[in-house]
């Protein structure tokens, strides 16, 4: 690292963030970002108050556009700091549960969800929905409550770690995200998550908004895509062989079985969104990896 990065580093530093450990998320978390990418990920971090460290923030870089995400544990912070807090609960709905709800009309003519009953047995059947409730004093409980549909989509996702935890995690993932909307919209923990910013922006302090009733469904600060060379496929195919290799996979023989093995058709040349599926089904196959080798409850949260 040169002199110029250490210095460069050193100023992104805030909070109990060292210069080190800013070298630290470069180097892992932030290693798909360009160097203009990592400086505006560390300004919304900075900005904002969010730990990189502490998963309360992280990048995603697809196609060469940044995405940047809050982790529940930064909505669960920053709601105990909030004057008010008492605290929250989630639960799953599953097919063999007895569940009940209605709404009530509060002094303030405004609505909120009530939890008649939820009583269950095993088997419990496949989730089928979930509700989580934020408490604060002096306001009526906030509930978020979801069916199973609402969420399928995050399967789909084109962030790769987005994708394969969602899929192979569902029933967690569920529950940090009817949380996450429920303390969003209890504690007006809005963090500009609507503005479009690139690098070089000034990006503006967090600050309360007005309680709303309704909980908006953006989660994500997305910079706007830089200008691509039309033909993206033979950065795809690097991209592609080194993934390969990370999984050992290192022959055509190999290469072959694994697509077989895995059902996946290419053309011949393969086409740019075949090799973005590819390299998609190989980034779970090394998530997924990473996961069976590291602690589960410390993956997830």
């Amino acid at each position: 690292m040169t002199n110029n990065q250490i210095q460069t580093y050193q100023g992104m530093a805030f909070g109990e963030l060292a210069p080190q450990d800013v070298t630290t998320i470069r180097e892992t978390i932030g290693k798909d970002c360009n160097e203009s990418q990592f400086k505006l990920f560390m300004s919304i971090a900075k900005a904002s108050g969010a730990n990189p460290v502490m998963n309360e923030i992280y990048p995603a870089v697809r196609s060469g556009q940044l995405t940047v995400q809050f982790g529940v544990d930064f909505y669960v912070r920053k709601s105990k700091e909030s004057e008010g807090y008492q605290g929250y609960d989630v639960q799953l709905v599953h097919e063999n549960d007895e569940f009940k709800m209605h709404q009530e009309k509060s002094n303030d003519g405004r609505y909120y969800a009530v939890i008649d009953e939820h009583a269950w047995s095993f088997p419990r059947g496949k989730v089928i929905g979930g509700y989580a409730i934020a408490y604060r004093n002096g306001y009526d409980p906030f509930t978020v409550v979801m069916e199973v549909d609402e969420v399928e989509h995050f399967k789909r996702s084109q962030i790769g770690m987005q994708k394969t935890m969602w899929t192979n995690y569902f029933n967690d993932m569920f529950k940090k995200h009817m949380t996450r909307r429920a303390l969003k919209a209890a504690f007006d923990l809005n963090f500009d998550e609507d503005q479009r910013l690139e690098s070089g922006d000034q990006i503006p302090e967090y600050q309360p908004r007005e309680r709303k009733d309704i909980t908006p469904n953006q989660e994500t600060i997305t910079e706007p895509k830089e200008e691509q060379p039309e033909n993206k496929v033979p950065s795809l195919r690097d991209e592609m062989k080194s993934k390969f290799r990370k999984l050992g996979i290192t022959t055509n023989a190999k290469i072959g079985k694994y697509l077989e093995d895995n059902n996946v058709k290419m053309s011949d040349p393969a086409t740019e969104a075949e090799l973005i599926g590819l390299i998609e089904l190989l980034d779970m196959h090394l998530e997924m990896n990473e996961a069976q080798a590291a602690d589960d409850d410390e993956l997830l949260d």
